[in-house]
């Protein structure tokens, strides 16, 4: 099975979970063949955010549950260089590129520290930015992370997906979206997207506005239920609007 066809296969098993915690469970599944064996996903609380609070900027946890606790208690989420260098980069990265491109001191080398300790010695991090402008931070970690470039940008794109689907169950637990019709130029805009065209690119491209071309991927978005533009690409692959 070629790398395409296992992405696929991989988006209709999460398209299929049923719940948030189903959502988590199976992304491991897949995941845990690349030694990323634990997930977390929140939005980042503000510097000096109190303990008591930052549980509640969690959306999706599969965490070592006394990780977790102390990295609460010790309010880590202020030092972690993974969280600094995710702020910065705004891409996806394994964590061991953050302690190369950042001054390490004594706090953020006891987070690495600890992490390690409990088996979380490398990993995965991306931001997933919302339709609304949310940004939430998506973090997969395990104790022997092996992936190639190519393996890199599948658990990337699957694990963005995921996230996105246990969020759109959060808030679409009403709304059915099994019927949808895109217009030509949706499907044209998502096609362009796919293969990481910019706005403005696109527009370049179709010989349109660039605002045209941002309110046809905002219209295909919502249809197809995304959360942000990744999400949006992965589920028309999925139902065949694009390929």
């Amino acid at each position: 099975m070629g790398q395409f066809d296992r992405t696929l296969e991989y988006i209709d098993q999460l398209q299929h979970a049923a719940t948030a915690a189903a959502v988590c469970e199976r992304l491991l599944g897949i995941t845990s063949d690349f030694g990323l064996t634990a997930l977390m996903a929140g939005t980042v609380p503000q510097p000096g955010t109190p303990a008591g609070q930052q549980k509640q900027h969690v959306l999706l946890c599969d965490w070592p549950g006394e990780w977790l606790e102390r990295y609460v208690a010790r309010n880590y989420v202020d030092h972690d260089p993974v969280v600094s260098h995710m702020k910065q980069l705004q891409a996806p990265f394994q964590w061991h590129e953050a302690s190369q491109g950042i001054r390490i001191d004594k706090s953020s080398g006891e987070v690495m520290g600890d992490a390690g300790a409990f088996k979380l010695r490398d990993g995965l991090a991306f931001p997933l930015i919302t339709l609304d402008g949310q940004i939430v931070m998506v973090s997969l970690g395990g104790e022997a992370v092996e992936l190639s470039a190519a393996e890199f940008g599948q658990v990337s794109l699957v694990s963005t997906y995921a996230v996105g689907r246990a969020m759109q169950l959060h808030t679409m637990a009403n709304k059915t979206i099994d019927h949808i019709v895109l217009t030509p130029r949706e499907r044209e805009c998502l096609q362009w997207a796919a293969v990481g065209k910019s706005e403005w690119e696109i527009s370049q491209i179709l010989g349109i506005s660039e605002h045209t071309s941002e309110k046809h991927l905002l219209n295909a978005k919502s249809k197809l239920g995304a959360v942000n533009r990744v999400q949006a690409v992965a589920e028309a692959i999925r139902r065949g609007y694009i390929s």
